[in-house]
């Protein structure tokens, strides 16, 4: 299985590989989205982040380099029932999207990193004749902060 990009080199060499550079505000960006991934941070809050490191860098650069990343495959766009649009940084080499745990009472949104679905996927397809190429999977619950509050 080929190394996930996690890190700010990887994933220059990837731009790189693609024909983009990895500009000092496209960095401050990316950095900002890494030191903060288990957060699925919407847009404004990556750009509030963002200007507190670099107030040179415009929401205008934060939009279009967010969707130059998520383009290339750097980021991945969620969309939960609250139609807020997050996003989180995305491992080129996944074949299927982890699966979230999300808390109903605070809005927490935890990863799952394991695929729960590779066995009811095979049956499906099988029963079906139906080829899946990905699922996407929420659980809503609440959280243990929550729950003993």
């Amino acid at each position: 299985m080929q190394k996930k990009l996690r890190d700010i080199e990887e994933i220059k060499l990837y731009l790189k590989s693609k024909g983009y550079k990895l500009t000092a505000q496209r960095e401050c960006i990316l950095g900002i989205i890494i030191e903060n991934k288990d957060k699925h941070l919407t847009v404004d809050e990556i750009y509030k982040y963002v200007y507190e490191k670099n107030r040179t860098i415009g929401i205008a650069t934060v939009y279009r380099t967010i969707l130059l990343f998520e383009e290339l495959g750097v980021i991945s766009k969620l969309i939960f029932d609250d139609r807020i649009i997050r996003y989180e940084l995305s491992s080129l080499d996944e074949e299927h999207t982890h699966h979230h745990l999300i808390c109903v009472k605070c809005n927490k949104i935890m990863e799952v990193k394991e695929d729960l679905l590779e066995e009811l996927e095979k049956q499906v397809e099988d029963k079906y004749e139906f080829k899946i190429l990905d699922h996407n999977l929420k659980i809503l619950g609440i959280c243990n902060k929550c729950n003993n509050q």
